[in-house]
């Protein structure tokens, strides 16, 4: 749970980033999110929360 709280937050600042400085529509913004939604609910939503686990634990993983 903790990694998908992170991810909403990482992923809303980089929206609220691009939104801000790169020139990034709202109304732009607003499909991507609807988008997300309907992925989250289709059949290859578990093959994307299993691939985006799979990149946190990747990126976890690596030690400076």
């Amino acid at each position: 749970m903790a990694v998908s709280i992170s991810a909403v937050v990482l992923l809303s600042a980089i929206t609220f980033l691009l939104v801000k400085k790169a020139g990034l529509k709202v109304g732009h913004a607003i499909v991507c999110a609807l988008l997300g939604f309907h992925l989250a609910s289709s059949s290859i939503a578990p093959t994307i929360s299993g691939a985006a686990t799979s990149v946190a634990r990747m990126i976890g993983g690596i030690r400076f």
